[in-house]
């Protein structure tokens, strides 16, 4: 790869000589293994066979996953070895290959996909900060997309994610992705063959951003096409110590306000139990499965 604009930064950067502004250079991963708790119908009974890639184009402050995003932890791999990933994880009984932060390796994911010729869904795990043209270069080999929608406020999504075109690029990446896949459907066994599930992660202090997202989601696309994923899993790692009013824990009269508002504007989908809020969710970056 050279000359990289697949993300919305659009650096430039002469990959994989030199790494772009998201940290990425050549192919790397950073975990490979079946996980348990997404949502239900991605993880199932046997779970989801999660690959985390390494390095991310936002810089969140409140990153749990800050190991891969920030310092690009993680191992180089090959197309042959990832795709041979993939395949190990289908054969252990995961439902689907669930790719987390793959942003900046778009081309070589494609390839290991025709590859590994898969028999299960493919789950695009992303932040949300999506260019359209890469949505659609994917267009096909995506079964079910898995975004994010952090804010709708340029100055929060600046403050704690270093982009403050973050609302306006997440709206047109999610319209993309409901174009493809909008409308859920389902297995046998309730797993996800397709579909879009919106996630939202409530931050502390925050709740009327959080109301404030829902409003734009539910004004401008169909609800009826994805279903949203409430989050109240926040806890204040990495960077959060530096914002005294994101520096604490999500309190449950907060989620709470904002859950009871998603369910007033008719949202189907899926809402956290408060002991989500815990770092024993966040799996250990070992290179497990690499």
């Amino acid at each position: 790869m050279s000359k990289c604009f697949l993300c919305p930064r659009k650096c430039g950067a002469d990959r994989p000589r030199k790494s772009g502004l998201c940290g990425a250079d050549t192919l790397k991963l950073g975990r490979a293994a079946p996980h348990y708790y997404e949502e239900p119908p991605i993880s199932g009974k046997n779970g989801s066979g999660t690959i985390f890639f390494s390095g991310c184009p936002l810089s969140c402050v409140f990153c749990q996953n800050h190991e891969l995003s920030d310092r690009c932890f993680g191992k180089p791999v090959t197309e042959e070895k990832l795709a041979e990933i993939m395949l190990l994880l289908q054969d252990k009984g995961c439902h689907n290959i669930n790719l987390v932060s793959p942003t900046p390796y778009v081309p070589q994911i494609i390839r290991a996909l025709d590859k590994a010729k898969l028999d299960i869904p493919v789950v695009y795990n992303t932040s949300g900060y999506e260019r359209v043209q890469t949505l659609l270069a994917l267009q096909g080999y995506v079964d079910v997309y898995l975004p994010d929608f952090k804010y709708v406020s340029a100055e929060l999504s600046g403050k704690y994610s270093g982009s403050p075109d973050y609302p306006s690029v997440a709206a047109e990446a999610l319209h993309e992705m409901i174009r493809q896949r909008g409308g859920c459907e389902y297995d046998e066994n309730g797993i996800m063959t397709r579909g879009v599930i919106v996630r939202h992660l409530v931050l502390p202090s925050h709740k009327d951003e959080s109301t404030a997202v829902l409003d734009f989601l539910s004004r401008n696309y169909d609800k009826s096409k994805f279903l949203l994923s409430l989050m109240s899993q926040y806890v204040p790692v990495f960077k959060a110590c530096e914002y005294k009013e994101i520096d604490r824990r999500l309190t449950k009269l907060e989620y709470r306000r904002v859950s009871e508002y998603a369910l007033s504007e008719g949202f189907d989908g899926f809402f956290q139990d408060p002991s989500s809020q815990s770092s024993e969710y966040t799996p250990e970056f070992d290179l497990t499965g690499i």
